[in-house]
């Protein structure tokens, strides 16, 4: 054996020895592509135990390995780094994905490099393939464009070494209308997303410096005629080694007709509020403290401004009874809403006016407030008294009508609007239930006695009960007070009764 090829022999002994420890793969190759050495971290990211599950040669290692680009592409043969060292090219950082053909269902992805170690002639004497494993680095880039993609807010990634844009999402596409080569490949200058920022120059000063850009306002130029108003923040990130900015995006313009719409309704209610005649007033609903009223309702009541704002109803005390007011209230608690419900109220200088309440629940800057909406109906109560006191006088002496007479009298009396809740039926005792029945069938105080077998003064006593807790004072009101309730009425009494 000559001294050349012990000397090549021992070179290859102290390499081999240097490698076989090292975290990077590493594969010697013969001139003629003949697999001759690999280290355990090649032998490793081959998902193999032995040199010779590699191949004898780079034909055997193409048939036993699919390698892939990272675009999924397969890698022609004559492509595999094995292939390409053999013929003597040096590269470096080509990036595969290996499969094994036998465990499709296992890969890895490799940084590949290569080196041709020259003898003292400067001839080619063995080959070399070093390869890292980036299977996890290339995992999460995978997850982060698989995220990247599928995130429905806009968003482009622009390189800072030339501020060139290198990813856009299909957000970002949908929202401009530009295309994706129309992106891809351009410069911050071309497509300047900070040009119309409300804080362009931190915002320029910010990217230059490679920093987070706080959220601004911006607008968009878009591909054809037109902007788009938004919202553009800058998030620095590192890709592919390389220093970039995340810019993402939120369309306002939804947002902006929105609040444009809203602006106009809220006008719209303005104008209606100030100019109708009616009085109304709005209150929160916590503590009904007032917040506006039209001019209509200081009108009517004779306030200023000053006096009621920021007062609550009940200091203004302008619905008469205390308790009609703490009725209204629970039923708007309850359920919202009323409509046209009997009170009366006082202005500041004037005497008692008759109204009809409606009330409902709005929303005035996510608060919850009431609208009340008052109607003055004095004259119509004016006319339904001197209705009421006619049948009144009538209706004194009850005995001289008939059963259905009485009630039609009763129904007259009715002014048919809703009221609030008062005091039930159930409230009264079994022997006032059976004196109002009698008084709802027109007897006297002493028929009353008579058929319930008391002394009259008794009876009276029931009488004067049944008025107060029905907050009534004649017999007529109380028969009303019945017969709106369906009381008593003659359709509901055997025919024997009536």
């Amino acid at each position: 054996m000559s001294q050349d090829v012990l000397t090549t022999e021992t070179n290859r002994r102290q390499l081999q020895q240097i490698i076989a420890g090292l975290s990077d793969g590493v594969i010697l190759l013969e001139l003629d592509q003949t697999i001759l050495w690999a280290n355990d971290a090649a032998l490793t990211m081959h998902g193999v135990s032995r040199i010779g599950e590699l191949g004898a040669n780079a034909k055997e290692y193409a048939k036993r390995f699919a390698l892939r680009y990272r675009n999924n592409h397969p890698v022609a043969m004559e492509h595999y780094p094995i292939s390409r060292v053999a013929r003597g090219e040096v590269f470096s950082d080509v990036l595969v994905a290996l499969t094994p053909v036998e465990n499709d269902e296992r890969t890895w992805v490799h940084s590949v490099r290569s080196m041709v170690l020259t003898d003292r002639a400067g001839e080619p004497e063995s080959l070399v393939l070093i390869m890292n494993d980036v299977t996890e680095w290339a995992s999460a880039e995978q997850r982060f464009e698989k995220t990247f993609n599928a995130n429905p807010a806009p968003a482009v990634i622009c390189r800072l070494s030339d501020l060139r844009y290198i990813k856009v999402n299909q957000g970002f596409l949908e929202m401009t209308g530009y295309a994706r080569d129309q992106v891809i490949g351009a410069s911050t200058y071309e497509l300047d997303v900070l040009e119309r920022a409300e804080n362009k120059d931190l915002a320029k000063q910010r990217l230059r410096d490679g920093a987070t850009i706080p959220q601004m306002q911006a607008e968009l130029q878009l591909p054809d005629v037109g902007s788009k108003q938004v919202i553009v923040a800058g998030q620095p990130l590192e890709l592919n080694d390389e220093d970039c900015m995340l810019f993402s995006f939120v369309d306002m313009e939804l947002r902006h007709k929105a609040e444009i719409a809203l602006r106009q309704s809220e006008e719209r209610f303005a104008k209606a509020f100030r100019l109708t005649p009616v009085p109304i007033l709005v209150c929160s609903a916590d503590d009904q403290v007032v917040m506006d009223v039209n001019e209509a309702f200081l009108d009517t009541l004779a306030f200023s401004s000053e006096e009621v704002l920021g007062k609550t109803v009940a200091q203004l005390g302008f619905i008469e009874d205390a308790g009609t007011r703490t009725r209204l209230f629970a039923a708007l608690e309850k359920t919202g809403r009323v409509d046209r419900i009997d009170i009366k109220v006082r202005g500041k200088d004037a005497g008692l006016i008759d109204c009809a309440v409606s009330a409902d629940t709005v929303n005035i800057q996510e608060g919850t407030c009431y609208l009340l909406v008052l109607m003055d109906i004095t004259e119509r109560k004016r006319t339904e008294l001197e209705l009421v006191s006619a049948i009144e006088e009538v209706m004194k002496d009850a005995s001289w009508f008939s059963r259905t007479l009485i009630e039609k009298l009763a129904n007259v009396k009715n002014v048919n609007s809703p009221q609030l809740p008062s005091v039930s039926f159930t409230e009264l005792t079994a022997r006032e239930r059976d004196v109002l029945g009698l008084i709802c069938e027109g007897l006297a105080d002493k028929e009353i006695a008579a058929r319930l077998k008391l002394a009259p003064n008794t009876v009276r006593n029931h009488v004067s009960t049944v008025y107060s807790k029905l907050d009534v004072h004649s017999r007529s009101e109380a028969i009303v007070w019945a017969r709106e309730r369906g009381l008593f009425s003659s359709e509901s009494r055997p025919k024997g009764q009536r």
